[in-house]
């Protein structure tokens, strides 16, 4: 699976200078108690997995789906439908937006790009892109881990949910323009000062990946991973409209009670881009999480900065573009959450790449689902010892669709 190309990188990063040391203003967390290989991991409950499924359904969404790819074994279990009005069952080999989950995407070409020597972490952003930002020490590395205090200008595109989305739905945005809405406003913090989500971040990142590569970042991804990894259903088809072949439609709860959900799937998701806007199946997301944490999409180097992490809970941190989750029996997974219009995607694998997990619900604006999405996680990654995940658990948020709006 690892082509030539990657295994160079790998080969280079090796002999890149030691690792930068943390800046002394952040709050880190190197602490790791995760196992170091999947078989160190129970069995999945698939039985407890297929619960979880269902009860998304009963609580909203069309359909849910989950694959677990450990080793040569790969379970797949789906409910509900891709389709309300052909009826179609969901499955996994459909296409879907991962949103978020496009942030790890991104991220893994900057630090390629580090590997190459031709980006710092720790270098202004202005150094690269001159005058974009207006504080000279914003770094790169901030903006990977959200700790640059740049506004998320979702914040005001969604703040009314279904109204903002009709409102860009066809709506093609440059970057620039993106980060000019951010702009207009205050930062949040002072740079590295705290961890903050904030989709302008991954929209510099996009900026980042066209100027260092000379090409656009559906390119970068197409000949970085897209083709070495040959996940032959990840997409980036901006500004199109349409999600090519086989896929899941995705549905947008409505904000009048009872109404019917919304048909979300047509969309450019340019206010998202580099930020969220690459379509991917359960089984290509399982590929590429298990090629990053095994260490084939990046040198050890690299690997290791994207694991320097900021605590965002009591049960997330934050590295470069990555998340790591602390679940109910203590187990540690690395991946991302992505939640765009119409879809819910937890996409997550073990600290040896060895056991992934993608699960996916048809449905958004729908917090109750959301949370209940957690459950994949436990099941596939706790087995039985599970905890069940009750209201008084840590919360999940739109942290892709307006983070700073309560939408439900």
């Amino acid at each position: 699976m690892t082509s030539a190309t990657l295994r160079r990188a790998t080969v280079s990063g090796a002999v890149l200078l030691s690792l930068l040391a943390v800046p002394a203003h952040a709050t880190a967390d190197e602490s790791d108690t995760a196992p170091t290989s999947a078989a160190a991991l129970p069995q999945p409950d698939i039985t407890g997995l297929r619960g979880v499924l269902r009860t998304a359904l009963r609580q909203g969404a069309p359909g849910a789906m989950a694959r677990i790819d450990d080793g040569a074994t790969v379970h797949r279990m789906v409910t509900g439908l891709a389709d309300r009005k052909t009826r179609r069952t969901i499955s996994t080999r459909d296409r879907f937006r991962i949103g978020s989950v496009t942030k790890t995407f991104s991220a893994v070409v900057l630090l390629q790009l580090r590997d190459e020597k031709k980006l710092r972490l720790d270098a202004s952003v202005n150094r690269y892109l001159p005058g974009l930002l207006p504080d000279d020490r914003i770094t790169v590395r901030h903006i990977l881990s959200h700790r640059s205090g740049l506004y998320d200008y979702t914040n005001d595109m969604f703040a009314r949910s279904v109204a903002g989305f009709e409102a860009v739905r066809t709506k093609v945005f440059t970057y620039r323009q993106l980060v000019d809405r951010s702009l207009r406003h205050a930062r949040t913090n002072s740079p590295g000062a705290a961890y903050a989500y904030s989709n302008t971040n991954f929209v510099v990142a996009g900026m980042l990946i066209e100027k260092l590569t000379g090409h656009s970042v559906g390119t970068a991804y197409q000949s970085r991973i897209i083709e070495p990894l040959r996940l032959r259903d990840t997409l980036y088809v901006h500004p199109s409209t349409t999600i090519p072949g086989r896929h899941t439609r995705g549905y947008m709860t409505s904000d009048t009670a009872g109404a019917a959900p919304i048909d979300a799937t047509r969309q450019t998701t340019s206010w998202a881009q580099s930020a969220g806007a690459l379509i991917s199946t359960a089984g290509n997301l399982n590929t590429f999480l298990s090629a990053l944490l095994g260490g084939k999409l990046t040198s050890a180097g690299s690997l290791e900065q994207m694991q320097r992490w900021w605590k965002v809970n009591s049960t997330t941190a934050y590295g470069l573009g990555l998340r790591r989750r602390t679940l109910s029996c203590g187990t540690s997974v690395y991946g991302h959450t992505g939640a765009v219009q119409g879809y819910y995607t937890y996409a997550f694998t073990s600290k040896d790449g060895k056991r992934s997990l993608s699960a996916l619900a048809n449905t958004s604006n729908n917090g109750t689902v959301l949370n209940t999405m957690t459950g994949t996680l436990e099941s596939a990654f706790c087995g039985k010892r599970a905890a069940t995940v009750r209201g008084s658990a840590h919360v999940e948020r739109h942290e892709d669709i307006a983070p700073g709006v309560a939408l439900d």
